[in-house]
């Protein structure tokens, strides 16, 4: 393009040659022109709509606000929705946390009021020099989160420590600990005696305490019968099996309770005291057997329970 200037000032004519690029620049230019032209209409429209009592700018104005107000409101209530749900999560949580807590403390022999699950920890101190910050809504999601995933974390370790305590306490009633009757007194303990019948020097292979017929004998500790029948020495007798080679005899009584495959809690009836197969009296024998040998019993008695 050609562009020839003339001018009464100018001792001749001058002319201007316009490529493509100084044409796509001018074009450039006057599109840039236009929008900042735009914006700043539009800018100093809005700036003085009020101003200007205009209702149709007004009414963009209104309109405008009332959009970001819209947009405000629902992305808050989705905020808060979302920490709705985290803390009901966490209020599970915590009630869990309280439960196995309450239960650690039985399992662990503390007194209730000691941890006092449930009730607010103490806290306190003086007012800090520093000047106080209020949270934004991002640090309180983050310490939120924070918060959850360390719940979790309590709660797995103090399910695995429930478990501990909980296979402790059964091993604990799996072992003979518990005298089988009540109230009686021994008559002759584990080792070597002069046999009533014989006058010899015999190894009595467990201890016998004297009681009434029809007293009840108990399971020393828990386990699974293993035998419930008359023996031709023993009388009638059951022999409870308490796992890890520990097996428990009750011989001589009046009456059998259980059966065969029967399994039994610690302290629970298994019969009744007598006087049945080879004796001098009514009383009950009781023997702890350990892996097919006899044990002193009196070496679990003495454990605590």
């Amino acid at each position: 393009m050609n562009i020839i200037l003339v001018s009464e000032r100018l001792a001749r004519a001058r002319s201007i040659n316009l490529g493509l690029p100084q044409l796509a620049l001018l074009a450039l230019g006057m599109v840039a022109t236009v929008v900042a032209l735009a914006a700043a209409l539009q800018y100093l429209t809005l700036r003085f709509a009020a101003d200007l009592n205009s209702p149709y700018l007004q009414s963009l104005l209104l309109s405008a606000q009332q959009q970001q107000y819209e947009k405000t409101q629902s992305y808050l209530r989705e905020n808060l929705n979302a920490m709705a749900i985290k803390l009901g999560q966490m209020q599970a949580q915590l009630l869990r946390l309280d439960t196995v807590g309450e239960r650690l403390v039985k399992l662990a022999g503390f007194k209730p009021q000691d941890l006092a699950f449930g009730e607010l920890p103490g806290r306190g101190g003086a007012v800090s020099t520093l000047p106080s910050q209020d949270i934004s809504l991002g640090d309180f999601t983050r310490q939120l989160d924070s918060l959850s995933r360390q719940v979790d974390d309590r709660s797995d370790k103090l399910g695995i420590l429930e478990s501990l305590f909980t296979l402790d306490g059964a091993k604990k009633k799996l072992i003979p600990t518990m005298l089988p009757v009540e109230g009686g007194w021994y008559s002759s303990n584990y080792g070597w005696r002069i046999d009533p019948f014989t006058g010899q020097r015999a190894f009595h292979e467990g201890i016998d305490v004297v009681a009434e017929t029809g007293t009840p004998i108990r399971a020393a500790a828990a386990g699974v019968v293993i035998y419930s029948d008359l023996h031709p020495q023993y009388g009638n007798m059951i022999e409870i099996d308490h796992g890890n080679g520990l097996v428990t005899r009750y011989a001589h009584a009046s009456k059998r309770t259980v059966r065969v495959g029967e399994v039994v809690l610690q302290g629970a009836k298994v019969g009744e005291v007598g006087k049945s197969g080879r004796v001098t009296g009514t009383h009950l024998h009781f023997e702890v057997r350990q892996r097919g040998g006899a044990v002193n019993p009196s070496q679990f008695l003495r454990l605590p329970g």
